[in-house]
Formats: C-alpha cells, structure tokens, sequence
C-alpha cells in the first residue's frame, strides 16, 4: 500500500489526486490527523486513517501493510512545536512497520548552513533517512508559488510589497509537485536520495513579483524596501509568533544568499510539459 501523509493539506491532498491517476484506489492510504476532513477519499476508495507525527500508535496504525510512505513535512516550527521530533518519530514508526522506501517532501534550501530555519529542518530529516537503514527519497522542492502568493497577499490587496532587500526565487506551483510527487511515490520514476531542485523554469525577486502582478492585475503594484528591523517590529506589533517571524527573517536572508534561485530541468523532464509560469499564476489569482 502505498501511503501519503498530511492529506487533508493542500500539497497532500493533491498528491492524493494526482496519485489516483496512476494507480488504483485501494493501493493508496492516507494518515491524517482529522479524518472527517477527508471522507470525500474513503468513498473513492481510498484507505483513511487517523495518524499523527506525535502519536506512534496512531502512525503504526494508519501505516498498517505500507510498502511505500510519503511524509509531508511538518510546520510544527512555526508555531512553538518540534518538527524533527515528529519526523524521528515518522522515521522509527516505518522503519518499524517495514516499509520499504520513506520520501519525504524537503525543499531546494536543504542545508545544516541555511538562512531559512526549515532549511535547517529539512537538512536534519534528511541525515535522519540516510541513517535509518531505510530506502529513501527526499523531494527537493522549489519555493512554492502559493507561499509568495500567501506572504504578499496585504502587498497584492494595498499595491505596495514590503520587505527588505531580497533574492530571485525559482517559485514553484504545488499541481506541478505533487504531479511529480506522486509519480515517484507510484513508482513510474525513480531518484534515490536527494532529489536535483524540483524548480520552476524562472526565478524572480519581489520588484519582479510587483511587476508581473501588475500586469495580471491592470493595477500598479510597487516595491518598497524596509529594514529587516522594521520587518520584525511590524511583526510584532500585529502578534506574529516568534517562530513564524524567525522564518519570515530567514527567507528574506536566504534569498540574498541565492538558496532559492536555483532553476533546474529535472521538474520539466519529469512533468514531460513546462512547469507552471508565475504569469500564469498571477493570471489565475487576479482574474
């Protein structure tokens, strides 16, 4: 059985979808922490089960006859929580129940020396699956589109982006993804460890994003730089957490640094189409 956690989210609700079409439903589980959110999939034939990075019976559970399991990256950083806690817990819990290959969904930035906190996170899971004596794949992701679209949306609403200085992004559309996700996970395609950046064909900066969004939108759309302390005094007067703003700070650093700039053909190759444009995007939201 092939299982994909985190599917009540959009990434894994879409690796779900996308995994429908490449093999049958009763060879597809799913572990979510609130299955009601999902009974839409049960009644396609989908195996549904309450798990939880957090509670092993749950995991052992839900994984119940696994050969193959897809985990969708905890957020738990980014409101006070232990995400490599969980994802130890994930790791043990398949290596327990056999499963034959673990992927996980990591991104471009996945370094011990990232700016960005997840990309900490993301390189510390990954020397986890290299030690666990499990066959493993880590999804390198790019920069999800839907996240620029989610941290500019009062910049996109008010005509102004603001932030500090920043760097190109090689932002990437989640259909793209899991597309692919679901391809490895089936088995169609095969990359061992690290995959290359799952990237987009095209990078841009936020004087960029200003532009294309103006165009989508028929309305001026301005770049306007901050410091990085006002960024965070902004923050914290509208009562962001202290772990999300620690993220929101290290994005703007690890963009000067290029960690997100990288484009690679791998995504394309795979896909056998051109990745979604970020014009298209734009199109798509402001129409």
């Amino acid at each position: 059985m092939l299982i994909v956690t985190g599917a009540s989210g959009k990434l894994g609700r879409m690796i779900v979808d996308a995994l429908l079409h490449n093999v049958p439903a009763e060879r597809i589980g799913v572990s979510v922490r609130a299955p009601e959110k999902v009974a839409d999939l049960a009644k396609r034939g989908v195996r549904v089960r309450r798990g939880d990075y957090s509670e092993p019976d749950s995991l052992r559970h839900a994984w119940e006859d696994a050969e193959r399991i897809l985990l969708v990256s905890s957020n738990a950083a980014a409101t006070g929580g232990d995400p490599l806690k969980q994802h130890e817990t994930a790791i043990a819990v398949a290596k327990e129940v056999g499963v034959q290959r673990l992927f996980y969904t990591s991104q471009v930035s996945s370094s011990p020396d990232s700016q960005f906190p997840p990309g900490r996170d993301h390189a510390a899971t990954e020397k986890m699956l290299a030690s666990a004596g499990i066959a493993w794949t880590a999804l390198r992701h790019g920069f999800y589109a839907d996240s620029m679209l989610a941290m500019n949306a009062k910049g996109f609403e008010s005509g102004v982006l603001t932030g500090p200085e920043d760097g190109k992004v090689a932002w990437t559309a989640h259909e793209d993804l899991a597309a692919v996700d679901a391809l490895l996970l089936a088995g169609r395609e095969f990359i061992d460890g690290p995959t290359p950046p799952l990237t987009g064909n095209e990078a841009f900066d936020l004087t960029d994003l200003a532009h294309l969004a103006g165009e989508a939108s028929g309305r001026t759309i301005e770049r306007c730089f901050v410091s990085e302390d006002i960024m965070v005094e902004n923050a914290q007067r509208a009562g962001a957490p202290a772990g999300a703003i620690a993220v929101m700070v290290g994005y703007y650093r690890a963009a000067r640094a290029g960690e997100f700039a990288t484009l690679d053909p791998t995504l394309q190759k795979l896909l056998g189409r051109q990745p979604t444009a970020v014009r298209d995007v734009f199109e798509r939201i402001f129409s």
